[in-house]
């Protein structure tokens, strides 16, 4: 959920990805990332006896294969476009390998995070179990407070790169630019068609923050306001969905009560 709302978010609000890709994104970062890497590799490497070892080799692990799997997709719906521009065999070669170094550096970014709230907080990690973990974490000293402090460290972590390190974002292409313009000499393809004028013209009318910036200026305030902003609204967002299923989950388990009462 969370990337879904990340994706949707980057296509309308600051026109980062086309709007007709949306559903391809969705797949080729979302789908894999949660079902392969989260749920199968992390259940798989992490399991409930948990260390910081398994779960750095899970961390790393799945976001290699989840990637190496989303740039394979890419090259599939690629292709199956009729992008002749991008040959299927010469675009594979060259967005599997970028993909993995990147998946490499995601997956240590993605393991320090992890192993700092192991040591933290524990129990909120999916699959964790106490009486099972085979490092000697305690979760029970002082719960609260911990979990204060927890929380307000990982918002001042978010505060920080969204508002200031993300002042220092290169801005050298990334993996499928880099290969767009290995294999096509240029990594911006023209579309023609109504569909895609229509597609163009909703998100110049959603885009608020086009390309992490101030529509009107170029200043250094709009990406840090956009790293900022972005943030804040996914959480918001999150936060909703999930209140939303709560209190539907909850109206269903009423309901199932009061046919129990009526049926005894």
């Amino acid at each position: 959920m969370t990337m879904i709302a990340i994706l949707t978010i980057q296509c309308f609000l600051f026109a980062d990805g086309g709007l007709l890709a949306l559903g391809c994104n969705v797949w080729n970062m979302a789908f894999y990332g949660c079902f392969i890497g989260g749920a199968l590799i992390w259940r798989g490497v992490a399991g409930k006896k948990m260390t910081k070892g398994r779960i750095t080799a899970a961390s790393v692990a799945g976001c290699i294969l989840s990637l190496q799997l989303g740039a394979f997709s890419v090259t599939l719906q690629t292709l199956a476009s009729g992008i002749t521009e991008l040959p299927f065999p010469l675009f594979l070669g060259m967005m599997q390998p970028i993909h993995l170094a990147i998946g490499l550096v995601e997956g240590l970014i993605t393991a320090a995070v992890l192993v700092f709230l192991y040591e933290a907080r524990p129990e909120i990690l999916y699959g964790y179990s106490y009486e099972l973990c085979v490092d000697n974490v305690n979760v029970r000293t002082e719960p609260e407070k911990k979990k204060k402090r927890t929380l307000a460290l990982l918002a001042i972590s978010a505060l920080v790169i969204g508002g200031i390190v993300s002042l220092f974002a290169s801005a050298n292409p990334d993996g499928l630019e880099w290969s767009m313009e290995k294999v096509a000499g240029t990594a911006e393809l023209s579309a023609d068609g109504r569909i895609y004028q229509l597609a163009e013209k909703v998100q110049q009318f959603t885009a608020l923050l086009p390309d992490y910036g101030f529509q009107t200026s170029e200043s250094a305030a709009g990406i840090s306001f956009s790293g900022i902003a972005g943030g804040v609204i996914v959480l918001a967002v999150c936060l909703a969905v999930c209140l939303v299923m709560k209190r539907m989950k909850q109206g269903s388990l009423r309901k199932k009560d009061r046919v129990n009462e009526q049926n005894q």
